[in-house]
């Protein structure tokens, strides 16, 4: 209805709540308004005293700005607990960051160079974590994400570096922790060992070789394959590898006890020579090799455990001149190679437990790569190399002793570090561990057992995320702890001198270290003089050097937060953790682990993952592609809403697909969704619910189909979000939006709203529903459109109850509508007279189309109807003609379905001026010329009688 600039005003009245969103523009000030009225608090405060609901945040790390990946996660997190919070639980959040490790260092090692003295790198990085934190804040801030963000968690605070170290006291004096060699990811670049989420596979190109190993116990081989004696005694056990790297440490070779071996017989340049190779494999190793033969005995492999067979290089040089024994194992496959694996034990992880289980000893056990990946002086031939660019003169030698009988080049999905992209290897070093396997003090259950039977107790979302984490628990090795950093809570052990052991006084002594650094942070392990502590022990002590691994940090702030320093804000275990789907490796699994060794279960009741973010040909976004969407750009052109409406109309449980042109259709979705708030306020800007109210009983009946069908959404949404589902919640509330209401409910309603009496129980009845719809509405969209809900409920609540509120709509629950009696009844009855609507839509528009009509008032229709459908349509009455919005509506009575149908006429009355109704008794009354009948009552009259639309 257009406005009336005549003596007959209909009641369109407007409403401070603009059409435009402008939310780029205007989002800002009320960030600032919600942190000035301290809202986070003022909902605290509505809360209180209700069940505790917690969601535990997954720190972000603490450097760079923050993307789009952050953006989805926050705003994930924001949705739950805003939803849970309004569906009546105390859901507090308290956001926090991951703030030491090595990404930090390596930022202060390029601002101010290496080799820092390690206080001034500890006291730069700090410096430099809070920075960043500030920055992340402020745009977590901008998305509209409400939370303790005056007292955030961060796990470089003295009190939780303490608590950490205290963490460290309980695991070990549980019988978890050990110290050993063993073989770890160890990257050259960062200098250390790495987490198991630290590595990521990429292909690397690397020679295969085929490497013979020469007999040494000919006599003993004989009598393995049951020969009295070998043809000759110039032979080779031929191993395959693609890190020829590994062979200058050889200590072992492998068979598989229950493979058959062969004894093959062949020429090489000239000279008869003989082959061990597992007999599966003969053909294709002599295929390779270029060479012809015959096998002349064959055996298990267990017959051959124990014989010696020389080193490569045994002799060109004495310090090679040693032998490699074979050990049995179950791991040696016959998928590639020989069926025989060489074994260096520092450089493999099967390696190192056969040679171990066979006896050896860890000071037997050769390391020469150092650290920086470079091998050792001492190494004869490729000392002072690094290991990479010894493979070339590695085959050389191999060639030029004879011991090389095949070279190809090989591409493979190798182990790469994920912050330096650069090949690493497993170097065997000496850690602190904590045992999967490991029977703890009291007897009770492994870390693996108890893990397991954690990962059964927990919910998750979506349900694969079970089988993914059950799976990496139940193959994980042991857990390396410590780290070679200096930005990380120390592992504060004095360890002895001579022995290694740790101080008899061990958990005492964490504890005063505990004290120390709550005082003055990890700085104070750093400045303490191990005398201070242990007197005259001091002397036969050192102090231990290593850190934590930073996925510690994380990993054990179910105990350094939710029951430290955010105790009173939080509980254990916490309802949800919610991250990425790559922390079933990271943080849920390293949080999985230390609350399996403190506590015995899990410190979640339920895990849910999303998926990352792609653009919208689903590719990864990369900056060299040119395809990253910055959250910050979106909020600023865009506004944060339309990021967060966004995220909830988008299925997380898999990628999340974002580009220009995907927004634009979420800001259609907006704009369809703000206007019909607009409505709904504007029709209620002059409706006082303590005056004005119909009770529930005495609204119209479609009135009263309405707040059921409302009810019935309601009920649908808050089921959705009980399981954190959200984008049906917008595509539910979206279609609700353009069908339920504009194209039915609203569409009809126009007509009493505008042309009835101002306060006539017509209107004010259609007022009541639409109020009752507009709380339920604002409430159950506050969580996605956190904003606009906001903004609208400031000018619908009116001023006592935006007063009540507290000045926010996040202090309130979901509303409870009135009870409709019949609604059931109703929604049936409604549903059934829709659809008919539909159809006679259909055929207004095909009239209006050949010109027969201009808007669908000017018709006159006649529905021929039979059975249920007659008695449908003659329950409305007269007030089926608003149903369909036409000016005249009559229902005839026909015999069968077969005679149905409905006739549409182009009425030959009067326009009324002000309904735009066609009407015979348009100009009846000579006061009032040009307005009908049904306007003069409702003007001046007692008003139209109206009962059900």
């Amino acid at each position: 209805m257009s406005e009336q600039k005549n003596k007959y005003p209909v009641n369109l009245i407007d409403t401070p709540f603009p059409m435009r969103g402008d939310l780029a523009k205007r989002e800002p000030k009320w960030v600032k308004e919600w942190q000035e009225k301290k809202i986070y608090q003022r909902i605290r405060k509505a809360s209180a005293g209700r069940p505790k609901w917690i969601l535990h945040d997954g720190p972000p790390y603490a450097n760079g700005d923050i993307h789009i990946g952050h953006a989805v996660n926050k705003i994930l997190k924001d949705m739950i607990v805003k939803s849970r919070n309004m569906a009546g639980f105390d859901a507090q959040y308290v956001p926090g960051w991951d703030c030491h490790g090595m990404p930090i260092e390596i930022q202060i090692e390029k601002q101010f160079g290496k080799h820092l003295p390690t206080a001034e790198v500890q006291a730069k990085s700090r410096a430099y974590a809070s920075e960043q934190i500030e920055r992340q804040k402020k745009d977590f801030i901008r998305l509209g994400v409400l939370g303790d963000w005056d007292r955030p968690y961060k796990t470089m605070e003295f009190r939780n570096e303490a608590d950490e170290i205290r963490v460290l006291g309980k695991i070990l004096d549980k019988g978890y922790v050990y110290r050993g060699l063993k073989p770890v990811n160890w990257c050259f670049d960062c200098g250390s060992a790495l987490a198991e989420a630290e590595v990521e596979y990429q292909d690397k190109r690397d020679p295969a070789i085929d490497v013979g190993f020469p007999f040494a116990e000919q006599d003993k081989l004989a009598h393995a394959f049951g020969l009295d004696k070998l043809p000759t005694d110039k032979g080779y056990a031929v191993i395959w590898t693609t890190t020829p790297w590994t062979i200058p440490a050889n200590q072992a070779l492998n068979v598989h006890p229950e493979h058959r071996y062969a004894l093959v017989q062949t020429e090489r340049n000239g000279e008869t020579i003989l082959l061990l190779l597992a007999a599966e494999l003969v053909a294709s190793c002599l295929q390779r090799y270029g060479l012809e033969g015959k096998i002349i005995a064959t055996c298990g492999g267990e017959a051959l455990s124990m014989i010696k067979f020389k080193h490569p290089f045994a002799n060109a040089d004495k310090g090679y001149d040693r032998y490699s024994p074979i050990y049995v194992g179950n791991y040696v496959t016959l998928d590639t190679g020989t069926g025989i694996v060489h074994s260096a034990p520092a450089y493999g992880l099967d390696d190192f437990v056969s040679c171990k289980s066979h006896g050896m000893n860890d000071d037997e056990i050769l390391k020469p790569v150092m650290g920086d990946g470079k091998y050792a002086s001492w190494l004869p031939f490729f000392g002072g190399m690094t290991i990479w660019e010894a493979s070339k003169p590695i085959c050389a030698k191999l060639e030029e002793v004879g011991s090389l009988f095949k070279l190809v080049m090989f591409d493979h999905s190798y182990m790469h570090c994920w912050r330096h992209k650069t090949p690493i290897i497993y170097r065997a070093t000496s850690q602190w561990f904590a045992g999967m396997d490991v029977t703890p003090k009291d007897g009770g259950k492994s870390l693996r057992e108890t893990a397991l039977a954690g990962v059964e107790a927990t919910a998750f979302f979506p349900a694969w995320g079970k089988a993914r984490l059950h799976g990496m628990i139940a193959n994980r090795p042991d857990w390396t702890l410590s780290r070679q950093r200096q930005w990380g809570v120390p592992m504060a052990f004095f360890v002895h001198k001579e022995t290694g052991e740790l101080h008899p006084r061990t958990p005492e002594l964490l504890e005063a270290v505990a004290k120390l650094v709550e005082k003055n942070g990890i700085e104070a392990w750093q400045a303490l003089d191990p005398k201070e502590l242990l007197g005259a022990d001091a002397e036969m002590y050192v102090k231990n050097k290593d850190t934590l691994d930073v996925w510690f940090d994380s990993g054990s702030t179910h105990q350094t937060v939710l029951r430290g320093s955010h105790a009173d804000e939080s509980h254990f275990p916490a309802d949800l953790y919610l991250e990425g789907s790559d922390q079933h490796r990271g943080w849920f699994h390293s949080s999985l682990l230390t609350s399996s060794m403190t506590d015995g279960q899990p410190p979640y009741k339920a895990l849910l993952t999303h998926g990352f973010v792609v653009d919208g040909e689903g590719k990864k976004m990369s900056k060299s592609k040119g395809n990253v969407v910055a959250p910050q750009k979106v909020s600023d052109s865009l506004g944060a809403e339309i990021l967060r409406l966004w995220v909830a109309s988008t299925d997380y449980s898999g990628e999340l697909s974002i580009s220009d042109e995907i927004l634009k259709r979420v800001v259609e979705a907006y704009r369809r969704i703000r206007n019909t708030l607009r409505f709904l306020l504007a029709n209620t800007s002059d409706f006082d619910p303590k005056k004005d109210a119909v009770p529930a009983a005495e609204l119209f009946e479609i009135d009263r189909y309405a707040i059921a069908r409302m009810a019935q959404l309601q009920g649908e949404i808050l089921q959705h979000f009980e399981v954190f589902e959200f984008h049906p919640v917008v595509a539910k509330l979206q279609m609700y939006c353009s069908e339920d209401l504009g194209g039915f409910y609203l569409d009809i309603l126009k007509d009493r709203l505008y042309t009835c009496g101002t306060t006539s129980k017509a209107r004010r009845s259609a007022q009541t529903a639409i109020w009752h719809i507009t709380h339920a509405l604002l409430r159950v969209m506050a969580p996605m459109l956190s904003f606009t809900a906001e903004e609208a409920w400031a000018v619908f609540a009116g001023k006592e109850g935006f007063a009540e509120s507290d000045e926010t709509i996040f202090t309130q629950t979901y509303y409870a509508l009135p009870e409709v009696a019949d609604g059931a009844a109703l929604l049936d009855k409604f549903a059934a007279l829709r659809e008919l609507r539909a159809e006679v839509t259909k055929q207004l528009e095909e009239v209006r189309v050949a010109g027969g009509i201009g808007s669908s008032l000017q018709a006159e229709i006649e529905i021929k109807a039979s059975g249920d459908k007659l008695a449908l349509l003659e329950s409305l009455g007269d007030d089926l003609k608003f149903v369909f919005i036409t000016s005249q509506a009559k229902v005839t009575k026909v015999a069968s379905e077969a005679e149905e149908g409905v006739v549409v006429t182009p009425s030959s009355q009067q326009k009324c001026e002000r309904c735009w109704h066609y009407r015979a008794d348009v100009g009846a009354n000579a006061e009032h010329p040009c307005l009908c009948g049904r306007c003069v009552s409702n003007l001046f009259g007692q008003g139209e009688t109206r009962k059900f639309a």
